[in-house]
């Protein structure tokens, strides 16, 4: 751990641009030094292109996914996201893949993330609240604001899993992403990021117990996210890939709007 006097100085000295590289390189340091990521970089390459030409799922957990049939996606290729496994007994399956990269639900759902039974994609800087397992790959998370279409260089969270869970299914080769329980709205309010704890039901998402009474979750972010979404939609176009929102009712308008009982 760096002393904060050593951090302000450096700051001061390099500005936040050059302060902000050097503590990239840092960090690539301390992850050329971890052999649990070295074995996920193995793990990721792995993966390249696995899927090429094929389309996914994106699971939001908005409370719209009340209204959507996801026994539909059973023999779909899924990306879940967070709290997204309390589903799993209600529609009888797993999501092929998960991802989690916030520190909160990782602290406070660590068992339950270490026993779902598919790939799972964690946050490598969170290492010390979860135990390695062989089906768990660590993936970084960088504060430059990109799109990073080769992942084993680490992703930009994007003030939303969503949007990680679209790098790694750009790396994975996926032609079309399909977003499902994306609502792009809360019922909460207060400022983008702050930390808070739920005095009861949760109303934001799936569930009510999704974030209920005593858990801590962050505030979302949605023009940030909107951000992110909007590099997401450059990068597959440019590749003659797409991203379709097949959200019920879903406040978000960046990209193109489908019927999700169409797909299929």
């Amino acid at each position: 751990m760096i002393p904060s006097p050593i951090k302000r100085l450096a700051r001061f000295t390099l500005g936040e641009r050059g302060y902000n590289a050097l503590g990239n390189l840092y960090i690539q340091w301390q992850a050329g030094k971890d052999p649990q990521y070295q074995d996920s970089i193995k793990r990721i390459i792995a993966l390249k292109d696995k899927h090429k030409g094929q389309r996914c799922f994106i699971i939001g957990n908005g409370p719209s996914l009340k209204n959507t049939d996801l026994t539909l996606l059973k023999n779909e290729i899924t990306f879940g996201v967070n709290r997204i496994y309390l589903l799993f007994d209600q529609i009888g399956f797993s999501t092929s893949y998960f991802l989690s990269i916030n520190r909160l639900v990782i602290e406070q759902c660590a068992q339950d993330i270490i026993e779902l039974p598919c790939p799972k994609f964690i946050n490598w800087h969170y290492r010390d609240l979860i135990s390695f397992t062989p089906d768990m790959i660590f993936i970084r998370c960088r504060p430059e604001v990109a799109f990073h279409t080769d992942i084993t260089s680490g992703v930009w969270g994007g003030a939303t899993v969503t949007y990680v869970a679209m790098q790694v299914a750009y790396y994975l080769g996926f032609d079309k992403v399909i977003l499902v329980g994306v609502d792009h709205s809360f019922t909460t309010q207060g400022k983008p990021h702050a930390t808070v704890v739920s005095q009861g039901d949760d109303s934001d998402h799936f569930d009510p117990q999704y974030f209920g009474k005593g858990f801590r979750w962050n505030l979302p972010d949605l023009e940030m996210s909107e951000r992110a979404y909007r590099l997401a939609k450059s990068h597959f176009e440019r590749a003659d890939r797409e991203i379709v929102d097949a959200t019920i009712g879903g406040k978000l308008q960046v990209f193109p709007k489908v019927d999700y009982q169409s797909l299929f």
